[in-house]
């Protein structure tokens, strides 16, 4: 063969196509649900292990700012977690970095 086409047939014989093809076709509504899902879910996680590191901190001899940055950071990703579940994506994705950004500049401080 000299072309290419949409899908290339390995040697075993089966049929392989590029995984954009499907991205592509899938339903907007289904990737909208699964980037609002995502947002959601990673900003809830980012905020139980802000909480988390706060009150390690807290128990520790570390000064009060540093508890506080990631309280502080927390609560900016569980504000981004409400906001990717709601369909801001994009948002929630910069206050999810603004959020991370806040206790790793708190943890200098320790």
């Amino acid at each position: 063969m000299s072309g290419r086409g949409d899908s290339e047939i390995s040697e075993t014989g089966e049929d392989r196509t590029d995984e954009t093809e499907h991205v592509e076709d899938a339903d907007p509504a289904q990737v909208a649900r699964r980037a609002r899902w995502t947002a959601a879910v990673t900003g809830a996680l980012l905020a139980l292990a802000g909480l988390a590191a706060s009150a390690l901190r807290l128990s520790g001899s570390a000064p009060a700012l540093v508890p506080g940055a990631y309280a502080f950071g927390a609560a900016v990703c569980a504000l981004a977690a409400f906001l990717g579940s709601r369909g801001r994506t994009r948002r929630a994705l910069w206050l999810l970095v603004a959020g991370v950004m806040v206790m790793a500049l708190g943890d200098q401080f320790d």
